[in-house]
C-alpha cells in the first residue's frame, strides 16, 4: 500500500490506475466510482486527500484528473511535451475548424498517449460536461469511439462538431450536455478523435 493512505484511499487510487492502464486515459470520477460501487460523492472526497497528499491532480474539469507517479508529487520535474492547437470547434452549432498555426501547449509527457492534439471550443453546447467555452480539449486521434463517448465529429456537410455521439438504427445521434441545445442526427459521419481531458485558463 502507498505510504500515508488510508485503506479506501489506496483503493481508489488504484482503481484510478487501473482504468487508466486499460483505456488509455484517465478515468472521471463517475468512472472510479462505478468501478468501486460507490458514490461519485465519496470518490471525490478521497480524491481530495489524495490531492492533499501528492498523489493526483486534478484541474475541476470532468476529464481533468492526473494521476502522479510516486516520485512525480508537488515538486515534480516531469519533462514536458508541446502539443498543437489545431484549430477551434463547435459545442452549440457545426462550425468550419478554424486552423490556428504555431500555437502549442506544454503537458507532461506521462499525460499524452498516441497522436494527440488541442482544439479551442467555441460554445456551450458541453456545459453540463465541465467543457465551457474558450476551453481547450485534448483529443486522442482515432476513427472509433464507444457509445455515449466525447468525440471530434466531421458532418457530411466538412462542418464539425464537439458532442457525444451514439449510433441509431438509421445513423448517429450528436447529443449536446446542456438542455438549450438539441441532439443532431445525421445519416454519417467520421470521428476524427475521442476528448480525453480539458484544460482551462483561470
Amino acid at each position: 500500500m502507498d505510504g500515508g493512505l488510508t485503506r479506501k484511499q489506496h483503493a481508489v487510487l488504484e482503481a484510478a490506475r487501473g482504468l487508466e492502464r486499460r483505456r488509455g486515459y484517465t478515468p472521471s470520477v463517475r468512472e472510479i466510482a462505478r468501478e468501486l460501487g460507490v458514490s461519485a460523492a465519496t470518490v471525490q472526497e478521497h480524491l481530495v486527500a489524495l490531492e492533499r497528499k501528492g498523489y493526483v491532480r486534478r484541474t475541476g474539469s470532468a476529464f481533468g484528473l492526473q494521476i502522479l507517479a510516486p516520485e512525480a508529487k508537488e515538486d515534480s520535474r516531469e519533462e514536458s511535451v508541446h502539443l498543437p492547437v489545431r484549430g477551434t470547434i463547435a459545442a452549440g452549432r457545426p462550425i468550419e475548424a478554424l486552423e490556428m498555426h504555431g500555437q502549442t501547449v506544454p503537458v507532461p509527457r506521462s499525460f499524452v498517449r498516441g497522436e494527440c492534439y488541442f482544439l479551442r471550443v467555441s460554445g456551450d453546447s458541453m456545459r453540463d460536461d465541465a467543457i465551457l467555452d474558450g476551453d481547450l480539449v485534448l483529443v486522442r486521434r482515432q476513427e472509433t469511439v464507444a457509445n455515449g463517448e466525447i468525440a471530434v465529429a466531421l458532418l457530411p456537410d466538412g462542418s464539425a462538431t464537439l458532442k457525444r455521439v451514439y449510433r441509431e438504427p438509421k445513423g448517429f445521434r450528436l447529443q449536446p450536455a446542456n438542455d438549450a441545445h438539441k441532439p443532431i442526427f445525421v445519416d454519417s459521419l467520421t470521428i476524427q478523435g475521442r476528448v480525453v481531458s480539458v484544460l482551462r485558463k483561470f
